[in-house]
């Protein structure tokens, strides 16, 4: 009977622990008291849709959709005479085929960009894109096509400003290049070799650049937005779509860009633009001097303790400067008490001066400052290529 029990036991025990084994494989759940408060699995969800004033944090779409309407693309052609064969000379060639000297033209075209800068339709572009143009076509942002008459240019700055008739010109809005450093993002829009407009963005690689051969008066904005031929008097804008220069010049070598444009400031374009608009043409002052920069060994020979200011290279005789006892080998310091950085701001001080009036310089001699008063006189009117100042 003892026997018997106990294999029940035993049968029973082995049961229960065959059961538990089964449970504790499959259903392990049913053995944990944490079943009654489940584990909470974190999920990474996806990120919640932005907000618009987020998602446009890096865009500058914006900016573009305010001035792109006011930047056109400028086509233009020219009537220019083939040269002339040799044959055309000979009397027997003529003979034989008759007078071709008629048909020794042929049209040249080319294109640019312009900025459609008020609603009466005036556009600031480059001199050279309208250079010796007799027809001027305008193509505005949405492919609408009209003609447009030159008012006036200055070669010396490389601007010009066109006319245009039409009703609704969208007009960029005019922004401070006063406030622009290098560093701060700026975009070029064109419509670079002919391809159609195009927008690149860059940021302002430095300010106040000259000396460079490609103006007599320079004081480019420079920037890597990408600029190549057909953008030149295109929009150079800021993050905000103001306009803070007119692109005007590249430097390459193989007539693409390299991440060197130059851009007028549009202050410099503005006072020009209201200068040929009001007259047709720019005045400047003038004052019949040749000068030349102050290297440090001009400046140890002259015992000076830096390099700024002019030298007086040269004196136009008869000029203003003559008259009012200029010398070559002064050195002009102010030019109304505004200094005298270099030659090329000295151009522009007196560029700045007006004609028939008397201005005050102030000149070094001989180790001694001395001031005088000059009338100013007018700049001549003069090719694109530097001029005594």
């Amino acid at each position: 009977m003892t026997y018997r029990l106990w294999l029940i036991f035993a049968q029973t025990a082995t049961a229960l622990l065959a059961a538990f084994f089964v449970i504790a494989t499959l259903r392990p759940e049913w053995l944990s008291d944490k079943a009654q408060n489940p584990q909470v699995v974190e999920l990474k969800q996806e990120a919640a849709p932005q907000s618009s004033e987020n998602r446009l944090a890096g865009s500058f779409r914006d900016a573009v959709n305010r001035a792109q309407p006011a930047v056109v693309n400028i086509f233009t052609s020219k009537q220019v005479k083939a040269p002339r064969h040799p044959l055309m000379d000979d009397p027997l060639f003529r003979h034989f085929f008759g007078d071709q000297s008629r048909d020794n033209s042929q049209r040249t075209s080319s294109l640019g960009s312009g900025v459609i800068v008020s609603s009466s339709g005036y556009i600031l572009t480059n001199h050279h894109v309208v250079e010796a143009a007799d027809e001027i076509e305008v193509a505005l942002a949405d492919g609408k096509k009209l003609s447009a008459r030159a008012v006036g240019s200055d070669p010396e700055t490389d601007l010009a400003v066109l006319q245009i008739q039409g009703n609704g010109l969208p007009a960029i809005t005019f922004g401070n290049d006063g406030g622009l450093r290098v560093g701060d993002v700026v975009l070029a829009i064109g419509n670079p070799f002919g391809v159609g407009q195009t927008v690149t963005m860059g940021i302002v690689s430095a300010l106040g650049r000259s000396q460079l051969g490609i103006n007599t008066f320079e004081n480019f904005i420079q920037t890597d937005a990408a600029i190549n031929p057909g953008n030149s008097g295109g929009a150079l804008i800021d993050a905000n779509g103001n306009l803070v220069g007119i692109n005007t010049a590249i430097y390459s070598r193989s007539g693409g860009s390299l991440g060197i444009g130059f851009a007028i400031p549009v202050s410099s374009a503005k006072q020009v633009m209201e200068q040929i608009i009001s007259a047709g043409s720019v005045t400047r002052g003038w004052i019949g001097v040749e000068a030349q920069e102050i290297s440090a060994e001009l400046a140890e020979s002259f015992k000076l303790r830096s390099t700024e200011g002019a030298l007086i290279a040269g004196v136009v005789r008869g000029g203003p400067a003559d008259k009012a006892g200029v010398k070559p080998g002064d050195i002009l310091l102010a030019v109304e008490g505004k200094p005298v950085t270099d030659p090329s701001g000295m151009l522009n001080l007196i560029a700045a001066l007006q004609p028939g009036k008397a201005a005050r310089l102030r000149l070094l001699r001989n180790q001694k400052e001395i001031d005088f008063s000059i009338e100013v006189g007018r700049r001549p009117a003069s090719p694109r290529q530097r001029r005594p100042g």
